[in-house]
């Protein structure tokens, strides 16, 4: 019953602060969380393992139906689900079997497979989402000038407002941040295109500093331009497609290793951490900008739980991986003892983290930080 109070609370703040947009928000969210363990759940099934249970959502449950060993359920809190096996229970590390459909009598390389199957269904999702953005079309930066730094090597190349940036030595440029991606100290053949005329120069660019996405204050190669806020569709369909999928979920995978270096270095404070009420947040105000940016960030979240899910924590897949490798490098299994120990150790880290990023998200959107 408090589950589904807590639930009823839940829905209740969602439609007050997001409208309907917090449905779609609540549905891509225990989609996400289906389809991983959904990986978990087929792996188990290909080897053979009995699933005693497939939840999406936890808590209580709201409604089961048994089909032959397991037991499919959908639990009142929304926000999360997991799949348990014969021998294995993330709330219960002590849980056993020696039955021979048993995740604990499988070899290790088996339950790798069974772990590693969760966080990669995430990712190939994700890679398809961005296979459908390719069709549909994202909405970047038009690579249009509009500013001109004083001093710097556009000034003296004389480019003006509103030039459209065609090539950079022979490179196709298509949207605003394709610039960076050829502007080094050597000299650069600029193509642009000035009011419907086709113009071509040369420049030299300058060492300058700049904020990078993490605020860090960098020197790099700076032609000296800023984009005049208009906006381009691009769109990339058959093979293209792919090589789009491929670039953008490499690009998410990197962006969140690299936030955690940033957040374990300090460099990102804790503060900026955020958990499933910015989440919310997020994607109930982007679905306002459109179905395209919508799945750009539900596909960035999918590589998020992805990515997070491998962290070599206790409780999470990561963790056990951990152990199944420990057991293959030493023949031997963690003791029993220790696992428990630091399973337990594992989920309240968790729940710790969850409870600290839920207050942070409340204290930065009421504008504590600000």
């Amino acid at each position: 019953m408090k589950s589904i109070l807590l639930v009823l609370a839940i829905l209740g703040a969602g439609f007050y602060f997001y409208g309907l947009n917090f449905m779609l928000v609540l549905l891509a969210i225990s989609f996400l969380i289906f389809f991983h363990e959904l990986g978990h759940f087929l792996a188990a099934k290909k080897l053979g393992i009995c699933v005693n249970v497939f939840s999406v959502g936890f808590g209580e449950k709201i409604y089961t139906k048994k089909i032959g060993q397991t037991e499919y359920a959908i639990s009142a809190i929304p926000l999360g689900g997991y799949v348990s096996l014969k021998g294995q229970e993330d709330l219960n590390p002590n849980a056993r079997s020696d039955d021979k459909d048993s995740y604990t009598t499988l070899h290790p390389l088996g339950r790798i497979f069974i772990l590693l199957a969760g966080p990669a269904f995430n990712i190939i999702l994700a890679f398809f989402i961005y296979i459908a953005l390719g069709y549909i079309g994202v909405e970047r930066l038009a690579p249009k000038v509009g500013k001109i730094g004083e001093n710097s090597a556009a000034a003296a190349a004389g480019i003006q407002l509103n030039d459209e940036i065609l090539f950079i030595n022979q490179n196709k440029i298509t949207e605003w941040d394709d610039i960076s991606k050829f502007v080094t100290l050597e000299p650069l053949n600029l193509q642009l295109k000035r009011n419907g005329e086709i113009i071509n120069l040369t420049l030299t660019p300058k060492i300058g500093e700049k904020k990078n996405m993490w605020l860090e204050t960098i020197k790099t190669p700076l032609i000296g331009i800023s984009p005049n806020g208009e906006s381009v569709i691009l769109k990339n369909t058959g093979l293209n497609s792919l090589k789009f999928a491929l670039d953008e979920t490499y690009k998410a995978s990197k962006l969140i290793l690299v936030g955690l270096e940033k957040l374990v270095t300090g460099v990102v404070p804790a503060r900026e951490m955020g958990g499933i009420v910015a989440i919310t947040d997020i994607t109930a105000k982007a679905v306002a900008f459109g179905p395209s940016v919508f799945l750009f960030i539900v596909a960035l979240i999918s590589v998020n739980l992805g990515i997070l899910n491998l962290l070599p924590i206790p409780a999470l897949d990561g963790g056990h991986i951990a152990f199944n490798i420990y057991e293959l490098i030493f023949r031997r299994p963690v003791s029993e003892r220790v696992f428990v120990a630091l399973s337990y150790v594992g989920m309240a880290l968790l729940f710790a983290l969850m409870a600290f990023t839920i207050i942070n998200d409340f204290l930065r959107l009421g504008g504590a930080y600000n």
